[in-house]
């Protein structure tokens, strides 16, 4: 096998490991029962799973001036995620829109919200 058809295998295989991940973080979002399970669901495979997407997407194009933006579109999303996933359950929580019976430990509870 040549240096080019191991490239491509494996920008292949990492393009299905990130769709697959895609693929179990929208099934978590639809069969989650409160809003903090399907906000994990929704932030860390989702995440993850679009990184070896455009990872593979980037070995495949190698050389092409394309990369940057999809290095760019990577560091976007690690960045907005986990300040997207703190405010959508910092307002479950203030809207009591959790179960309390699937929390160990109640964090928030002594800090006073604004």
């Amino acid at each position: 096998m040549t240096w080019t058809g191991v490239l491509d295998a494996t920008a292949a295989t990492l393009v299905l490991c990130g769709s697959i991940l895609a693929l179990t973080a929208a099934i978590g979002v639809v069969r989650f029962p409160d809003t903090l399970s399907r906000m994990h669901a929704a932030t860390k495979p989702q995440v993850l799973g679009l990184l070896l997407v455009l990872l593979g997407a980037a070995i495949r194009l190698r050389g092409h001036p394309d990369v940057g933006m999809l290095i760019l579109a990577g560091i976007f999303t690690v960045i907005t995620a986990p300040v997207v996933a703190n405010r959508v359950g910092q307002l479950a929580y203030r809207e009591q829109n959790y179960r309390d019976d699937l929390l160990t430990r109640d964090e928030m509870a002594d800090h006073d919200e604004n």
